[in-house]
């Protein structure tokens, strides 16, 4: 039976140094429960708290309401994946799925009938009998999975899983992780820095970035209604230009330094005339208009079922420090292909966009939560 997991004020400190500073969050029971951020963000190391591995200076963590962080590693009944899968080179798949079983001292019959089922569910049973050398890196995969959830934990965490495979077999891994975990229906909580993967795989994700959370919500909420810069941004491509909140007979709009104005009904009351603010615009939230922001092509990039172009806009409208300005266009919506230096005007989708303080530590937007 798996559990779900309250993690409440947590701190991990190195000698004087905080990694961790007051961290909260309550994984359901399960849950496919994603931690996303950069390298170094402090998603490892509150994975390795959850497991035991990592000491735990502040605050509690529970499984069921029980506290567990004086309970050592063994004891706590979690299966462990990581990121260089761990599987003995020495024994073949079935006996390194049967390893913590025998540990457990099951019988030889429950063992069996166990291990059986497993590599059914994970699909490696005619690779039972192989050493890990003769498997791919998928299968080697499977092999590590099995084996964490062949012993019935109550959580199961995983450490960058996939980072050690290629781009094909981790798409197709990925979607296997998923169709097991909802098989099997164990809270699982998943590391990895790879926004794609976190958006394919989860039911909530949680963007984290210094040690603490930025936000936590579905994926698509996360990527639609981003509650800060920091999440806009590193959650796919977002581009970001300079604006201030107006109001007319009309209602509310924000202005950009072009002077192309964007009405907007969804602000909040936070928004008050000539507040300076920062425009967050995904580039598929473009479209191709009269009115509306001019640029010109500087590159671009065909990706089949549309194309990518990188925009040259004055330099007065937009934040300094970003890669580029993009927009996608559908290729199954149009007819023509624009040439670099070509000159287009887009009109940003009023409904979809997104806006922000101008520190960018906040959303104006109504009904963008922080934790969901």
């Amino acid at each position: 039976m798996s559990n779900s997991i309250n993690i409440e004020n947590v701190v991990k400190k190195y000698g004087e140094v905080t990694i961790i500073p007051n961290l909260s969050v309550n994984i359901e029971n399960g849950e496919f429960f994603t931690l996303l951020g950069p390298s170094g963000c402090g998603k490892t190391t509150l994975l390795r708290m959850i497991a035991g591995f990592n000491s735990i200076e502040g605050g509690q963590i529970k499984f069921d309401n029980n506290v567990i962080n004086n309970i050592s590693a063994h004891k706590r009944n979690i299966g462990m994946v990581f990121q260089n899968y761990a599987i003995f080179p020495h024994l073949s798949v079935r006996q390194n799925v049967e390893y913590g079983l025998k540990i457990r001292k099951i019988s030889k019959i429950e063992i069996k009938e166990k291990v059986d089922d497993i590599l059914e569910v994970v699909k490696i049973r005619d690779y039972q009998d192989r050493l890990p050398e003769k498997l791919s890196g998928g299968q080697q995969q499977r092999v590590a999975l099995a084996r964490a959830i062949v012993i019935h934990p109550s959580v199961l965490l995983m450490d960058e899983p996939l980072s050690n495979l290629d781009a094909k077999l981790r798409i197709e891994m990925r979607s296997a992780i998923r169709d097991i975990q909802k098989q099997v229906g164990i809270t699982t909580v998943y590391v990895t820095h790879d926004q794609e993967e976190a958006l394919a795989i989860s039911d909530r994700i949680a963007v984290m970035n210094e040690g603490t959370i930025q936000q936590i919500g579905a994926p698509e909420e996360i990527y639609s209604r981003p509650y800060n810069i920091f999440v806009s941004t590193f959650i796919g491509h977002s581009n970001l230009f300079y604006g201030t909140v107006g109001k007319d007979s009309n209602g509310k709009y924000i202005a950009f330094k072009d002077g192309y104005k964007t009405y907007m009904k969804n602000l909040t009351e936070d928004c008050i005339e000539d507040m300076k603010v920062i425009v967050s615009i995904r580039p598929e939230e473009f479209s191709l208009n009269e009115e509306g922001l001019k640029a010109t092509i500087k590159n671009r990039t065909f990706l089949g079922k549309y194309i990518n172009y990188v925009l040259e806009l004055s330099e007065a409208m937009t934040i300094k420090a970003q890669a580029s300005i993009e927009y996608s266009q559908d290729l199954g919506q149009t007819n023509h292909i624009y040439k670099i230096g070509e000159s287009l005007t887009l009109k940003p989708n009023a409904l979809k966009i997104n806006i922000f303080t101008e520190g960018g530590e906040k959303s104006l937007i109504k009904d963008v939560n922080k934790d969901e």
